[in-house]
């Protein structure tokens, strides 16, 4: 848990001084994805839970640095897993949209409530009454990240059903 907290702290601070250094290159998506499944799937297995990766045939190489966009995914699929329940199903899929590809990790957890989903990327936001631990700094790294790569960044949910985040690069 200290690493991660110190981890967040370094790179919330590369934010901060818009000194992140990114080593873009064209990448297979496909093998970011695998990566991230790969570095959380002990985590699932503790709570029961499957992770199903949808991935499109024949998507376009996207434009990344490799290590920071595994980051975001690995940060979505931490917090998919954290907030589902035991014996549930998470997915991540890939899929071409307009030259780019999405990424997206999708949950049947809690679900956030629609007023909190515009601050979700703010540094330091936490859900009121959350019960999760964190430090708010996640989801804003992971904006910082994916904007500095020319990307966009989202949040779907609806409280009780579950959530989407994904990216586009």
């Amino acid at each position: 848990r200290m690493l991660k907290i110190l981890s967040e702290l370094l790179n919330i601070s590369q934010v901060e001084t818009g000194r992140i250094q990114l080593n873009r290159q064209p990448v297979n998506a496909a093998t970011i994805a695998a990566a991230a499944v790969a570095a959380v799937i002990s985590a699932a297995k503790e709570k029961n839970i499957t992770i199903q990766q949808q991935i499109a045939d024949n998507l376009p190489p996207v434009s990344a640095d490799i290590e920071k966009t595994g980051w975001v995914l690995n940060n979505f699929l931490t917090n998919a897993i954290k907030h589902s329940p035991e014996n549930s199903v998470i997915s991540i899929s890939l899929k071409p949209v307009n030259e780019k590809v999405a990424f997206a990790v999708t949950d049947n957890g809690t679900g956030i409530a629609e007023e909190h989903l515009p601050h979700l990327f703010d540094r330091y936001y936490k859900v009121p009454g959350s019960k999760k631990e964190g430090t708010g700094l996640g989801l804003a790294i992971s904006k910082e990240f994916i904007e500095a790569m020319g990307g966009r960044i989202w949040v779907k949910s609806t409280f009780g059903m579950g959530s989407e985040f994904g990216f586009e690069l």
